[in-house]
């Protein structure tokens, strides 16, 4: 606590729009004695700041000869429902998206597996081999690798589904990836769970140009 002449003259400053920081480690004094102490001559050559492609976040190797079909899946819930969403990419770049409503309450962990489940089995009905399946649900994807356990009694059936699905394939990998790499099958999941129809009620197909 300030005391004396400290006090008096914070009560003082008070009028005035004074912001007060504790002050931080001595790592910045150290680094400016350090350069003091050690001072560049004529030989010295500044270093360059240009980084080439340096808006690109993530880099991904695929060979050119792979038959692996590329999968996103996401959930999204909110007051109005509960949606899941994939989107499964042949190798030639053809995109197949599919959205469908969760007529019970569930968490989202749960929403996530519905989703990654859905869109395996589609892989499946399309005759898919090999299959690269991307998403944004680090749990998911980590106990679909067996990286993690699952102590969630009602996501050790899901689990298990999938440890069965992926049996059906020759080639199956789980990716983990941010969510604003997921933006398309998430952009899905919001809109579908936006939207207010019947469960009777057909509506054509969204055609999506990239």
């Amino acid at each position: 606590m300030p005391t004396g002449r400290l006090a008096k003259w914070q009560i003082l400053l008070t009028e005035f729009d004074i912001v007060y920081v504790t002050r931080t480690a001595m790592k910045a004094q150290a680094l400016a004695d350090h350069l003091v102490e050690n001072p560049v001559y004529d030989e010295y050559q500044p270093l360059s700041t240009y980084f080439p492609d340096e808006e690109v976040n993530s880099v991904e190797v695929i060979p050119k000869d792979t038959n692996a079909w590329k999968m996103f899946f996401d959930g999204a819930m909110n007051a109005k429902g509960i949606e899941i969403r994939e989107i499964l990419i042949s190798p030639t770049g053809q995109h197949c998206p599919a959205t469908t409503r969760l007529w019970f309450f569930c968490t989202n962990n749960t929403a996530e597996y519905e989703a990654c489940i859905m869109s395996i089995n589609m892989a499946v009905d399309m005759d898919v081999e090999e299959l690269l399946i991307k998403g944004d649900s680090d749990l998911i994807i980590r106990q679909a690798q067996s990286e993690r356990e699952t102590w969630d009694i009602k996501l050790i059936p899901y689990r298990q589904h999938v440890e069965d699905l992926r049996k059906r394939f020759k080639f199956i990998e789980f990716r983990y990836i941010p969510r604003f790499h997921n933006e398309l099958a998430d952009a899905l999941a919001t809109l579908a769970s936006m939207l207010l129809y019947p469960g009777n009620v057909h509506i054509d197909p969204l055609e999506i140009q990239i």
